[in-house]
C-alpha cells in the first residue's frame, strides 16, 4: 500500500507531489522502482531538484535516555532543475538501489512489529516551501537470510521481536550507521544454558555475515553474560541444510570455557571477533542520522516540513 502524504501549498496555488512505488516490496540489494508525480498549482514553479532517501526509524541513546531518530541509509537524485508550469502534470520515473545491509521488515509475508522503513521524497522548490512525501517500503529477506531464519525456527527458537540500533558492530564489515537485531527465545534444547539469541545480518553480493549474540545463563554452565560470535556464509551455504550449522553455532557459543568472541568463515579465513558498539551520537544530528555512509556532509536532511510528513507516516505505520 502506498501512503500518500501531501504537504500544504507553497503559498497560494503551489504544486503538490506524490510518490508511487511500483515495487513496494523489495529485497536487500534490489531496486525500488516508481515515479514521482508532480502537479502544478496556479502559477509556474522552478524546482531545483528531486531527491529520494531510504529512511528507517532507529533506536538511539543520548544522555542515558532512549529514543528514536530518522536514519537515512541510501539516497539518489532523480531529477535536476526543471520548471513546472501552472496546472502541469509531470511524472518522473526513478530507480533507487537498496543496500545489501538494509533491514528486514517482513518475514514470510508477516510484518515485523516496530520495523518502519520508507522512501522519503524531497522536492526542492526555489523560493518556496519544499514539498515532501513519505511512502512505506517492505523489505523481505534474501534467500540465504531466509534459510538461516528457517533453520533457527526449525530448531525450536521462537521469534520475539526485531529492532534497529544506532551504532556499529566492531570487527565486522558493517557500512550502515545502524544494525538490525532479530531476537529469538531459546529453543528447548538450549534453554538450560541460554535465555535468548539475537541475529544480525550484514550481507554483501556473494556472502552474508551473521552476528550471533547469545545470552548465556550463569551457574553450573559456566560464566553468564552475552557471547557474540560472527559467522560468514558464502554461496555454497545456500545449497546446504543449515540445521547442523545452527547447532554448531550454538554449541560454540555455549562452551563452558569460551575465552572471547569468535569469528568463523565457512569456506575461508578465521579471525577474532569483537563486540557491538554503542550508539555514536556524533552521527545523530537533529533527530537524523547523517554521515558519509549515505553521502551527506554533516547536515540535516530533515527540516521542520519533512518532520511533519515523517512523523505522520510513522504514526500511520504504528
Amino acid at each position: 500500500m502506498v501512503f500518500k502524504r501531501l504537504l500544504g501549498a507553497l503559498g497560494v496555488g503551489g504544486p503538490s507531489v506524490d510518490t508511487v512505488l511500483s515495487t513496494p516490496t523489495v529485497r536487500p540489494g534490489g531496486q525500488v522502482l516508481g515515479r514521482v508525480e508532480l502537479v502544478g498549482g496556479g502559477r509556474d514553479a522552478d524546482i531545483a531538484g528531486i531527491t529520494l532517501h531510504l529512511v528507517a526509524r532507529v533506536e538511539v541513546e543520548h544522555d542515558d535516555q532512549e529514543g528514536t531518530a530518522l536514519a537515512p541509509f541510501a539516497t539518489a537524485v532523480v531529477a535536476g532543475p526543471l520548471t513546472l508550469r501552472a496546472e502541469e502534470r509531470r511524472s518522473v520515473e526513478f530507480s533507487l538501489p537498496v543496500p545489501y545491509e538494509a533491514p528486514v521488515t517482513a518475514i514470510a509475508g508477516q510484518p515485523l512489529h516496530g520495523m518502519t522503513v520508507g522512501v522519503l521524497t524531497e522536492v526542492d522548490v526555489d523560493g518556496g516551501r519544499d514539498k515532501s512525501d513519505a511512502d512505506a517500503l517492505t523489505i523481505e529477506p534474501l534467500p540465504l537470510q531466509q534459510q538461516v531464519l528457517d533453520a533457527f525456527t526449525a530448531a525450536g527458537f521462537r521469534f520475539r521481536r526485531a529492532d534497529l540500533e544506532s551504532g556499529y558492530i566492531r570487527g565486522t564489515g558493517q557500512t550502515l550507521p545502524f544494525y538490525q537485531e532479530i531476537e529469538f527465545a531459546a529453543a528447548p534444547q538450549y534453554a538450560h544454558a541460554c535465555s535468548e539469541v539475537e541475529l544480525t545480518f550484514l550481507s554483501k553480493p556473494f556472502q552474508t555475515e551473521v552476528v550471533l549474540e547469545v545470552d548465556r545463563r550463569s551457574g553450573g554452565f559456566g560464566h553468564g553474560g552475552d557471547v557474540i560470535n560472527r559467522h560468514v556464509l558464502d554461496e555454497t551455504a545456500a545449497r546446504k541444510d543449515l540445521a547442523a550449522t545452527v547447532d554448531e553455532w550454538m554449541r560454540q557459543a555455549l562452551q563452558r570455557h569460551t575465552a572471547h568472541d569468535g569469528s568463523h568463515h565457512y569456506g575461508s579465513h578465521h579471525q577474532d571477533g569483537d563486540h557491538r558498539s554503542g550508539p555514536g551520537m556524533g552521527a545523530v544530528v537533529g533527530g537524523a542520522v547523517a554521515g558519509a555512509a549515505v553521502g551527506f556532509v554533516g547536515g540535516m536532511i530533515v527540516d521542520e516540513v519533512v518532520d511533519e510528513v515523517v512523523d505522520e507516516f510513522f504514526d500511520d505505520e504504528d
